[in-house]
């Protein structure tokens, strides 16, 4: 697992290898990942958006931004936590992914990044 912490806030991240299929002529390649977001500071925050880039091998850089995640802007507590679920399509069998979720803090007002570390993607059969 992968994890940072940005003003208190620790990200943690975990992947998994979905499989692979056929779309459109072209194979590809599934990735699933859980990101668990605790707020380890003092006062609430909420998640507003977020912003991707996704690393293909076999090509170029994606960047996604989107409004909170999976449909959510969750409002965190301190010593609470919020964990979800998402996925990833890759025309290659390895690929990372980065990023960060804009953020309020209740208490101040005050809009903060907290940065999602780089995570990895790899089919086990591409490995050594």
């Amino acid at each position: 697992m992968i994890t940072q912490v940005t003003r208190g806030i620790k990200i943690s991240v975990a992947t998994s290898f979905e499989g692979t299929f056929f779309k459109n002529y072209k194979t590809h390649f599934a990735f699933g990942y859980t990101i668990t977001i605790e707020n380890q500071s003092k006062s609430s925050v909420q998640l507003t958006s977020r912003h991707w880039q996704i690393y293909d091998a076999l090509n170029e850089m994606e960047i996604l931004d989107g409004e909170g995640v999976i449909g959510k802007k969750p409002v965190i507590k301190p010593g609470q936590s919020h964990t979800y679920s998402s996925g990833c399509l890759l025309s290659s069998p390895i690929g990372s992914m980065k990023g960060y979720y804009n953020m309020v803090n209740f208490s101040t007002n005050e809009k903060f990044r907290v940065y999602v570390p780089s995570f990895k993607f790899s089919a086990p059969f591409a490995l050594n």
